[in-house]
C-alpha cells in the first residue's frame, strides 16, 4: 500500500509501477486521495482532454463552461468566429468571469472589479484606470489559454502542458473510430445542441470504462425486456432472446480493442453487420428513413455506406482520460474526488437527416442512459458499490486479467479480444501508469 504519497517523482513512480501489475490492479489506485491528487496533476493538468463540441458554440458568443481537472474553462466562439478554450480566471485577482453554464455573451466581466473581457479574451475595460500607468500593457492582461489547443472534426481538446504530442498523434487509431459517428451523417456533420443530462456517483473516474463483460448480468433486464420486443417484432422468440444474449457473449464476433494511448472500445460491427437487415427494416419505417439510406449509400458508395449505417454513429469508442463516445451521446468523464465522479452525457443529432430520424435516436437514448433509464443508472449503482467494496483491505488486488492469454495483435496495430475480455480496463491502466511515472 501507498502511505503519505510523496510528491517527488522518483518515489512516486517506483511506487506506482507497484500497484499495478500484469493483469492485476492494487485497490489503493482507485481509494487513496494521495493518488487522486496526484492524477489531476499528471493526467487531468498535463494530458489532452475533451473540452467540447463546436457545434455547442453555434454562433459567436456563444459559450459553455467546463472543467479541466480542477481548473475551470470557457469553451467559446469570439466575435471572430474561432472556437477558442479560456481560462474563466480573471486576470487581476483571479475572480471566475463567467458563471452560468452556457450562454451567450459579447463582454465576460468580473464581478469582483469590474475588468472586462470581450469573447475572444481580450481585455477591454479596466475600471479607474488613474491607478496603473498611462502606458498600461491591456494586450498582456487578456483571459489565459492553455498552451495546447487543437480539433479534430469539430472534437475540440486542450491541454494544461505544452509541448504534448500533437492531437492527431494523441487520437491515433481512434480517429478512424470517431468517424463513424460523425460519418453516421450523409453529410459528414453532427450537433450537440440536443440538451444534456448530467449526474455524479460516488466512485472512483477510473471505474467508467469500455466494458463488454457485464451487461448480461448488469442489465440481464433490459436484455430481456429488448428481446421480448424483438421476438414480438420478429415473430421469433427463441432467435431475439439468442441473439441479445449472444451480442455480449464469448460466442459473439465482436470485439474488444485496445487503440494505444489508453483509448479503447467495443467494436461491434460484427453483430452490428450481421443484424443490419433488420436495422434497416426498422429505418425505412420512419419518415425520411429510406431518403437516409439513399443518401448514405450515394454519399459513401455501397460498403462504406453498409457498414456507417449498421453502426448507427455508435463507435462505442473511450478516448482516455476523459470522453466517450458511445450509442447516441458523447460522455465527458469528470473526477471530482477520489470518491466522486461526474457524467455529463450529450445526445448526438445527425445532420442531414429527417427530424423523425433524430427523435428516434433521441427517445432511444432517454431509454437507455436517460435519468430515470433502464440502463445507465445500473451503472452509477454498481461503481458505487465497487467503491465501497474497495475499501476491504484484505487481499487489496483487482483481476484485470480476463482474455490476456487470447488477445492477439491486429494488423493495425491494436490489441483484440473477445468483447468479454478486459482488454479496454488493461489499456486505461497501462496509460494511467505511463503517465503516471512520467517527470514533471
Amino acid at each position: 500500500m501507498i502511505e503519505d504519497l510523496p510528491r517527488t517523482d522518483g518515489a512516486n513512480a517506483s511506487q506506482l509501477q507497484a500497484l499495478v501489475r500484469p493483469g492485476r490492479v492494487h485497490g489503493d489506485v482507485y481509494t487513496k486521495p494521495e493518488i487522486f491528487e496526484l492524477e489531476l496533476e499528471k493526467i487531468f493538468h498535463a494530458s489532452w482532454l475533451y473540452i467540447g463540441h463546436e457545434s455547442e458554440v453555434p454562433a459567436p458568443g456563444d459559450f459553455v463552461l467546463r472543467t479541466m481537472g480542477r481548473q475551470p474553462v470557457i469553451l467559446v466562439r469570439g466575435k471572430d468566429g474561432i472556437v477558442r478554450v479560456l481560462m474563466n480566471r480573471c486576470r487581476h485577482r483571479g475572480a471566475l468571469v463567467c458563471e452560468v453554464e452556457r450562454g451567450r455573451e459579447q463582454h465576460f466581466r468580473c464581478w469582483y472589479h469590474g475588468w472586462t473581457y470581450d469573447n475572444t479574451g481580450r481585455l477591454t475595460h479596466v475600471p479607474e484606470p488613474g491607478g496603473y500607468p498611462s502606458d498600461f500593457p491591456y494586450e498582456e492582461y487578456g483571459l489565459s489559454q492553455p498552451p495546447c489547443v487543437d480539433a479534430y472534426r469539430g472534437f475540440v481538446f486542450a491541454s494544461l502542458r505544452g509541448g504534448v504530442k500533437p492531437l492527431r498523434e494523441h487520437i491515433g487509431l481512434a480517429a478512424k473510430m470517431i468517424d463513424l459517428m460523425i460519418d453516421a451523417s450523409p453529410i459528414g456533420e453532427i450537433a450537440l445542441d440536443m440538451g444534456c443530462n448530467k449526474t455524479a456517483y460516488n466512485g472512483n473516474w477510473k471505474l467508467v470504462g469500455m466494458d463488454g463483460y457485464h451487461p448480461n448480468y448488469l442489465h440481464v433486464s433490459v436484455i430481456i425486456a429488448r428481446a421480448k420486443r424483438e421476438a414480438a417484432a420478429a415473430g421469433n422468440k427463441a432467435d431475439a432472446e439468442f441473439m441479445n444474449a449472444v451480442s455480449w457473449s464469448d460466442a459473439s464476433e465482436s470485439v474488444t480493442r485496445d487503440l494505444g494511448n489508453g483509448h479503447s472500445m467495443l467494436d461491434l460491427l460484427p453483430h452490428r453487420m450481421s443484424t443490419v437487415d433488420a436495422y434497416l427494416a426498422e429505418l425505412r419505417e420512419l419518415d425520411g428513413g429510406a431518403e437516409y439510406i439513399e443518401a448514405m449509400l450515394r454519399a459513401y458508395g455501397p460498403e462504406r455506406g453498409k457498414v456507417l449505417l449498421a453502426m448507427a454513429g455508435d463507435p462505442h469508442v473511450g478516448l482516455f482520460p476523459n470522453v466517450q463516445l458511445i450509442n447516441n451521446h458523447v460522455r465527458i468523464i469528470t473526477p471530482i474526488a477520489v470518491d466522486k465522479t461526474e457524467i455529463m452525457m450529450f445526445p448526438v443529432r445527425l445532420a442531414g437527416v429527417s427530424d423523425a430520424i433524430n427523435d428516434h435516436r433521441l427517445r432511444k437514448h432517454e431509454s437507455f442512459y436517460g435519468p430515470s433509464a433502464a440502463g445507465s443508472p445500473d451503472d452509477a449503482e454498481i461503481f458505487e458499490r465497487t467503491q465501497r467494496g474497495l475499501q476491504a483491505r484484505v487481499d487489496p488486488w483487482i483481476d484485470l486479467s480476463r482474455g490476456m492469454h487470447r488477445e492477439y495483435v491486429d494488423a493495425d496495430g491494436s490489441i483484440v479480444g473477445k468483447i468479454t475480455d478486459e482488454v479496454p480496463q488493461r489499456a486505461q491502466m497501462k496509460r494511467w501508469l505511463e503517465l503516471m511515472s512520467a517527470p514533471a
